[in-house]
């Protein structure tokens, strides 16, 4: 395997060239970021990835604003090279590594540029290793990082210019890497075919002097099959994984869209913890690539390739590709007898059966 620039690093982990990393197609490493204001209705995220055994990198930065959700999407040759994290007009720089990272974004053609740097306002947390079948087939093998952090820098779009600073930006960041679906479609599915399911809510939450990082993987008949929650806050040691984690979800009429939810816990100490999040502005995560037909992560762009597109947030088709969404929401905490409010998102993505919902299709909103 050919040498490249990361091999003058000491982060070698076999003996092998850093650019090779075993026989499976779908190893894929990403960057992953999403910014809010915490009073308005302002959103922005990108992702840049590397697929080493399709030889591609892929971007996209978006932002979601006045109604309106603007997406600007890249996609290159690789050429094995990793640490060249560019990619058209998006490039993700790591400042001071667990710490600080930059996105910027320089589309002139369409009126939108980007410099934004993340802080992180706590360590970075491990989630769990995340692994999925179809079958026999493990279709998802991951390891991921989360970090909750303060935004500061500026967005410019149409000649307008949004000024985002520490006091008013927040939001997660997350390194992920493994094997999950991406690219073409598998020419052979695994046999006999199962439909597909999949619930998954993922909501990382900002207070004033703490986070919450909660997400649900549910199964078919509603029991969890992971669950993770962390609260982390200068007033801890490091980070608290809290118990006896529930859930009670409300959905907005003849849809999967998650209005609001009710989440209990409690802490080592058995204090008893509630949050309770009301989503707001909901943002299509096919902005960034999630389930988009022909710029979805992996997709062979022939080369080097750009596409500037736009939504109109008013509209929510509700399906595929925009079944998956994030969800800015507010949210008040309850640990014992005080009160934080918060400000968050709401991850949802919601395929296939899910008993306690009433969804028993692929798609169907009863």
């Amino acid at each position: 395997m050919t040498l490249t620039k990361a091999d003058d690093y000491p982060i070698h982990q076999i003996s092998k060239p850093v650019s090779e990393v075993g026989t499976e197609r779908n190893f894929y490493d990403r960057y992953f970021f999403n910014g809010y204001s915490k009073t308005d209705d302002i959103y922005f995220g990108a992702v840049l990835c590397v697929y080493p055994n399709l030889n591609i990198m892929d971007g996209a930065f978006t932002l979601a604003y006045k109604g309106k959700q603007y997406n600007s999407r890249a996609s290159r040759v690789l050429n094995l090279e990793r640490l060249d994290t560019k990619v058209g007009p998006l490039k993700v720089e790591v400042i001071e590594p667990l710490k600080k990272l930059r996105v910027s974004l320089t589309d002139t053609e369409n009126n939108f540029e980007v410099d934004l740097v993340i802080t992180g306002r706590f360590e970075p947390m491990r989630e769990p290793q995340m692994q999925l079948f179809n079958g026999p087939r493990m279709i998802m093998d991951t390891c991921r990082l989360t970090q909750q952090g303060e935004w500061s820098g500026t967005i410019k779009i149409n000649n307008e210019q949004i000024d985002v600073n520490e006091d008013t930006f927040v939001g997660t960041r997350d390194r992920s890497w493994g094997v999950r679906p991406v690219g073409a479609y598998d020419s052979q599915p695994v046999v006999p075919f199962n439909m597909p399911q999949f619930y998954w809510l993922w909501a990382p939450f900002h207070f004033d002097d703490l986070s919450v990082h909660i997400y649900f993987i549910d199964k078919a008949d509603g029991t969890p099959d992971t669950v993770l929650a962390i609260m982390q806050g200068a007033e801890f040691e490091g980070e608290i994984e809290l118990l006896k984690v529930e859930k009670k979800v409300s959905y907005s009429p003849k849809s999967r869209r998650v209005k609001s939810m009710i989440i209990t816990a409690s802490d080592k100490k058995g204090n008893n913890i509630e949050m309770i999040i009301d989503c707001g502005m909901k943002v299509f995560m096919c902005g960034l690539g999630y389930m988009h037909p022909e710029w979805g992560h992996g997709h062979d762009k022939g080369g080097s390739a750009e596409l500037f597109d736009q939504y109109d947030l008013n509209d929510d088709p509700g399906d595929p590709p925009y079944l998956h969404i994030q969800a800015l929401s507010n949210a008040k905490l309850k640990i014992g007898d005080k009160t934080h409010n918060g400000r968050g998102v709401l991850e949802q993505l919601i395929l296939g059966a899910h008993e306690p919902s009433g969804f028993v299709d692929l798609f169907d909103k009863p």
